[in-house]
């Protein structure tokens, strides 16, 4: 009995297997190629696209204009009563005795051009716009007192006008409006009437924001 040789055998047993490998290859592929087609025709998941919210709000109220709040730095402190007897210049007039509140000196047998000066008066920061002035007048000759700054000569600031209040020591207290002042001036007092003779006696003054 004639045996195969070893090279042919081998050689045949290797084309077996190779013809096996390649079916079996061919078979993986078709497999291969199957899924793949499923898995295309599977439709995918949905994609959510997170949208933006939007959030409306009321709409803000318009913005108003309020008056300016007045300067915290600044403050209308009351300013001090002066009596008429300070001044430091007394031009034309004389001190007496005052028969009124308080008490003391009051300054009377005031003429047309007298004047009173009174230096280094501090106004401070806020502006006086007001002046009360205690007055008596036993004359029927009108007049008009007025307030000047730094000299007697400026023009006035501020002005009162004088007559009867019944009797020399019959006091009564008037004001004038101002000019806005404010720092540190010389205050004059000047007096004019259109008649000649003692018209009005002045006891104190007092500024006034």
């Amino acid at each position: 009995m004639d045996q195969r040789s070893p090279t042919v055998y081998r050689t045949k047993s290797w084309q077996n297997r190779r013809k096996v490998v390649t079916v079996l290859g061919g078979a993986g592929l078709v497999l291969v190629g199957y899924l793949i087609g499923r898995w295309q025709d599977t439709p995918a998941d949905p994609v959510v696209t997170p949208q933006a919210v939007v959030t409306t709000s009321a709409a803000a109220p318009a913005a108003t204009s309020a008056a300016p709040e007045p300067s915290p730095s600044a403050s209308a402190v009351p300013y001090p009563v002066i009596q008429a007897e300070s001044a430091t210049e007394l031009a034309g007039a004389e001190t007496e005795d005052v028969e009124d509140e308080g008490g003391g000196l009051y300054v009377g047998w005031i003429n047309r051009d007298d004047h009173l000066r009174f230096d280094n008066f501090d106004f401070g920061d806020v502006p006086a716009t007001q002046v009360k002035i205690r007055i008596a007048s036993g004359t029927g000759i009108a007049g008009r007192l007025q307030v000047r700054l730094d000299s007697r000569d400026a023009a006035p600031v501020g002005e009162l006008s004088v007559s009867d209040t019944g009797g020399w020591q019959s006091w009564r207290t008037n004001a004038a409006v101002l000019q806005p002042v404010s720092g540190v001036h010389t205050v004059f007092l000047t007096f004019t009437a259109n008649d000649g003779g003692d018209f009005v006696n002045l006891n104190w003054l007092q500024f006034a924001h």
